[in-house]
């Protein structure tokens, strides 16, 4: 397939062009090449950008799949521009031996139409009292390592994990929150958790646990990743650590589109983890995408039925759904001339490559076509009824959006919207 007149969204180069991508045997064969054969489709000026890859997505398989399945996952990703889901371990039971990775990777590859790859527990069953067989983990493919929300208190036993995860070159995901200043609460500090007669928890204790896990960074030399950074009083620890240690960080779509105010009347649908912050926090963390500090952003998807979420607020289940939304919420950054396309496509789709040694995210002979076609200003109205997701739990229903996936490419092969041509 040839695709002509489209608009080149390349996060390597860090720009915008016009151009034509041949693809070919499921990769990108030539970017404004001279050889343009193949059936030639016309996309009409929408703009091309590597799929998405989408770090930290919550699957309810095992043990949920009324919530979530690898198959509606799927078909929710391919909808939303996402090429990979990098699924959390955060399953019922936890994603903690090979055996139970080597099931959910068969399962996931019979499945779905996007490519799955696997985030393994950092220690049994989540609890952080004993180490995984983390070698055995990268054999059965592995990417990265992470207890999620249940942050290790123990700091032996995370120092341990650290080291041999050094040892061995694996990925160590933190969810940097200091977690006795955190239990239980529904809300960030300040005035509206006031009013609102909500449990709360203050900013500071992001920097804690990100303070904590970087000294045992500095002390281990372990490959680390952050997965939410969500204020500004994080921020300056984040900074010292990069200048010096092999550390990045992420955050979550909703953190940067959304803020405490958003929550109103007590709307579970924005009950998230952590709790959505303050403006000021907010902006500080959109800066800090746009000039590269933060790395990855990602949807976070965490899919909960209606009957975790139809509940006084302090028991609603936390969590969005978001592989659809992320690619529209995206837009409101650049919209707003906060956040580039190129720079808002490296965090959603290079840097997560990159940092989980994975091909995608580049638009470049030989690499994978994995790709997303969209119109980032076409208008629309968000149902939550319409989400491919089994759970409909999101913060975005009824808002006015703009960006629409028209199409979406896995290793050339197109998995969603109307067909626009033969099958590379």
């Amino acid at each position: 397939m040839l695709l002509t007149n489209v608009r080149l969204v390349d996060p390597e180069a860090g720009e915008v062009r016009p151009g034509t991508v041949r693809i070919a045997e499921g990769r990108i064969a030539a970017v404004d090449g001279q050889d343009r054969t193949g059936e030639t489709v016309d996309a009409r000026g929408l703009y091309l950008a590597p799929g998405i890859v989408d770090m930290g997505v919550k699957v309810g398989e095992p043990g949920e799949r009324h919530k979530e399945s690898f198959r509606s996952a799927g078909l929710a990703a391919a909808a939303g521009g996402v090429t990979t889901m990098v699924v959390r371990p955060d399953t019922n039971p936890a994603i903690d031996s090979p055996e139970m990775l080597e099931f959910v990777t068969r399962r996931a590859a019979e499945v779905s139409p996007v490519h799955i790859r696997h985030i393994a527990a950092l220690t049994r069953a989540r609890a952080g009292r004993e180490m995984v067989e983390i070698g055995f983990l990268i054999d059965a493919g592995a990417v990265a390592f992470s207890d999620c929300d249940h942050v290790v208190t123990n700091t032996k036993v995370l120092s341990r994990c650290l080291i041999y995860a050094k040892s061995l070159g694996a990925l160590v995901i933190g969810h940097p929150q200091e977690p006795g200043l955190s239990e239980g609460a529904a809300a960030t500090s300040g005035k509206f958790a006031s009013l609102r007669g909500l449990p709360s928890v203050s900013p500071i204790a992001e920097r804690m646990g990100l303070e904590r896990d970087m000294t045992l960074v500095e002390m281990t030399g372990v490959r680390y990743h952050a997965d939410q950074i969500t204020t500004a009083r994080a921020l300056p620890v984040l900074e010292r650590a990069k200048a010096r240690l092999d550390v990045t960080a992420g955050v979550s779509i909703h953190h940067l589109t959304l803020n405490d105010l958003d929550v109103g009347d007590y709307r579970t649908f924005f009950k998230v983890t952590p709790p959505l912050r303050s403006e000021e926090d907010r902006r500080a963390v959109v800066e800090a995408v746009a000039s590269g500090l933060i790395d990855t952003i990602s949807s976070f998807h965490t899919p909960q039925d209606e009957e975790s979420k139809r509940l006084p607020f302090e028991e609603a289940a936390p969590g969005a759904v978001g592989l659809q939304t992320l690619l529209p919420a995206a837009m409101r950054l650049h919209h707003a001339g906060l956040v580039s396309l190129p720079v808002l496509f490296r965090a959603m789709a290079l840097n997560p490559a990159r940092r989980l040694g994975l091909e995608g995210g580049r638009l470049a002979e030989g690499a994978p076509a994995d790709l997303v076609l969209f119109d980032p200003d076409a208008p629309f109205v968000l149902d939550r009824f319409t989400l491919l997701s089994k759970s409909k739990n999101t913060p975005f229903d009824g808002e006015r959006m703009q960006g629409k996936v028209a199409a979406t490419f896995v290793s050339g092969r197109q998995v969603y919207g109307a067909k626009l041509g033969g099958q590379a």
